[in-house]
């Protein structure tokens, strides 16, 4: 029977045993696996501890009913389930499949029409899933992370072509806006775990509770306003890659449990004392020194030495100036492609602007440049691109003041400097807290205590 395979899963709750034994058997001699509840708690239970395919439920139970279970289990990770009841109305219909129910059955409930229905429910999950995963590959695919012709671009492409096949953990370094997410899924999308889940998380300015809570998933009244468990994202990512952007910034005493995950494979949510299995590889990107981080003990160099097995330096912009005009042209079709518009060319003088520019916000800073050049060119040329006038330091700090604008004390520089962020970025208050380096909760009450525009 299509859909019907031994490693489809099954939760059967319901009250009446002498049902629950009839379908069991029926569905276990049709190739299922199948455990059995006659409670909301019994079902919630068995939910924790297996992760199901499909849910067949009744909606009258002894401690609830079918939707109590699927309110539940919505808020930490759905579960596709078929409700059948001897009373059913729309309405009812309409609250479960809100909930996640996939279908609603009226009592009786024939076996063998429940068994072609679980076949059809299942084949048409697995094809959801599949499809999913196709459209991330070839949003991979589709992604270039080489553009370009200068050495350093050559060596990123040599380096990523040779090892896109292995599976060992990849740390990928550079400023902020070179690209580590894009060269990130390119390595997903091309690499041994393509078929699997690609999942992101960016460490910057979470703290210890939320990072943990956010890697490890955690279980019912582990702190307070955890009302029901949790998946976290390295039992989201299984069979998969996790991307762990600014894992610089992951705090210290998390690392020591992303530690464990790399060497024994294996963790537990936050409030359990089970330890769960984690078949994950994990890319890591950040653009601090984690070098010197671990030598002034700021950074685990038992953790570093986990992660850089393979290690990749992307160049900032300012180092291969000879790839500028190529990036804008890539971006530019990206861009027009997007709003449905013919791509205009660059004027002499839109060249020599793209060229002369230290770009210290990197493809970033150069797609927000290129994106406002659109929005004020009506014709086949783009005349102008306006940049941002921030000279970069010897340091390579893109904020550092210009020299005919004074600072007269430390707020005023902080004021200015928040200023200048929020113009580089577009007032994207994500993108300027990242550029900064603080949380974007920081930078919100400094936005307020200044009182600045976000436009």
């Amino acid at each position: 029977m299509p859909g019907l395979n031994t490693s489809s899963r099954l939760l059967l709750v319901d009250d009446d045993p002498s049902l629950r034994k009839v379908l069991g058997e029926y569905l276990t001699n049709s190739g299922m696996t199948v455990r059995e509840a006659g409670t909301v708690a019994e079902a919630l239970k068995l939910a924790q501890e297996t992760e199901f395919d499909l849910g067949i439920l009744d909606y009258d139970l002894p401690d609830g009913n079918a939707l109590d279970f699927l309110r539940s289990r919505s808020v930490e990770s759905p579960l596709p389930s078929i409700v059948f009841t001897g009373h059913g109305t729309i309405d009812l219909a309409v609250r479960a499949m809100r909930l996640g129910a996939e279908h609603f059955l009226t009592k009786p409930v024939r076996p063998q029409e429940l068994r072609d229905l679980i076949a059809t429910i299942l084949k048409r999950l697995a094809d959801n899933r599949a499809n999913s995963q196709v459209r991330i590959r070839t949003q991979g695919k589709s992604l270039d992370p080489f553009v370009g012709t200068s050495p350093h671009v050559a060596q990123v492409r040599e380096l990523a072509h040779a090892v896109k096949s292995s599976g060992a953990p990849i740390l990928i370094l550079g400023e902020t806006g070179t690209g580590k997410s894009v060269l990130a899924r390119w390595l997903h999308a091309h690499g041994p775990r393509a078929d699997g889940p690609f999942v992101d998380l960016n460490c910057a300015g979470l703290s210890k509770e939320l990072a943990e809570a956010d890697l490890f998933g955690h279980e019912k009244g582990a702190f307070t306003g955890a009302s029901s468990a949790r998946k976290g994202l390295l039992e989201v990512a299984h069979k998969g890659d996790i991307f762990l952007d600014e894992i610089g910034d992951l705090d210290l005493s998390v690392q020591p449990k992303l530690l464990k995950v790399l060497e024994e494979k294996t963790y537990r949510r936050v409030g359990d004392v089970r330890s769960r299995a984690s078949d994950v590889r994990i890319i890591a990107a950040t653009h601090r020194d984690l070098s010197r981080m671990s030598q002034e003990g700021s950074f685990r160099s038992d953790l570093l030495f986990r992660i850089n097995t393979v290690t990749f330096h992307l160049p900032a912009m300012r180092e291969r100036r000879e790839d500028i005009l190529p990036l804008a042209d890539r971006v530019l079709d990206g861009l027009c492609r997007t709003s449905g518009r013919e791509k205009p060319r660059l004027s002499e003088s839109a060249v020599e602007t793209l060229e002369n520019h230290s770009w210290p916000g990197n493809l970033r800073e150069l797609r927000n440049a290129l994106e406002r050049a659109l929005l004020f060119t009506s014709g086949d040329t783009i005349e102008t691109v306006a940049v941002s006038t921030e000279r970069t330091s010897p340091s390579g700090n893109p904020f550092s003041s210009p020299a005919d604008e004074p600072v007269t004390s430390l707020r005023a520089a902080e004021r200015r400097m928040i200023e200048h962020a929020l113009n580089l970025h577009d007032g994207r208050v994500d993108r300027a807290a990242e550029a900064l380096q603080i949380p974007r909760s920081s930078l919100y009450v400094k936005i307020k205590k200044f009182g600045l525009s976000r436009r």
